[in-house]
């Protein structure tokens, strides 16, 4: 089924050109059901380290997986862009266009950013839903001191001395999903446990059926 990509900032003599193959060719094709999970939470909640296990974890039963890592991101697509709210914004649109690509190429795509701006994640999510993909939001929840004495880049501490400004969780609200597919508390549950439970849930959402 040929999808319908419009936006009012495209010039109307751009039009989305489709394939011969389509997504569900290519889910078929691996044997699984792609989406987007997009774990979100605090710097130090342990979002990259349950979706590089989550990642293991898929690999290790023959799904072909792709993860996305906020500061990876900065390295290059998104590396002209700051920590502004506006920057933020677009680092989130830009990076739900990529998981969307993904998506539409049958991989099962693990997205962690902090990603502090309940608008922006809904954002994306409107973006898979407009194109009938699957987007699960992963909560990485942990109590700020419990991030904070973690601190695995000292950006804490560089917050707390005036080095950083708009820090998530410091000068910057950070506002937690209303309703997420799946919580998960790093501060009681270990990494083997949470990315269980991640697994658990993509199960249940019918993504490691076969295609």
């Amino acid at each position: 089924m040929a999808e319908s990509h419009s936006d009012s900032s495209t010039s109307d003599n751009v039009v989305w050109h489709s394939g011969a193959v389509d997504r569900s060719s290519r889910e078929k094709q691996l044997g699984q059901r792609a989406g987007t999970v997009w774990f979100t939470g605090l710097s130090g909640s342990g979002k990259s380290t349950v979706a590089v296990e989550v990642e293991r974890l898929l690999a290790a039963e023959g799904r072909l997986c792709y993860r996305l890592d906020g500061d990876n991101l900065r390295h290059g697509l998104n590396g002209d862009l700051g920590f502004s709210e506006a920057d933020r914004t677009e680092n989130i649109r830009r990076t739900g266009e990529v998981c969307r690509l993904l998506v539409d190429a049958g991989i099962i795509v693990l997205a962690s950013f902090v990603s502090p701006f309940r608008a922006d994640r809904n954002q994306v999510r409107t973006m898979h839903r407009s194109a009938s993909m699957p987007f699960i939001e992963v909560y990485v929840e942990v109590p700020l001191e419990v991030a904070e004495s973690r601190d695995p880049k000292g950006l804490y501490q560089k917050a707390r001395a005036g080095e950083i400004r708009g820090f998530t969780g410091i000068d910057q609200p950070y506002e937690a999903p209303g309703s997420p597919e799946l919580v998960v508390h790093t501060a009681t549950c270990s990494v083997e446990e949470s990315a269980t439970s991640v697994m658990t849930c993509l199960e249940a959402q019918g993504l490691l059926k076969q295609g």
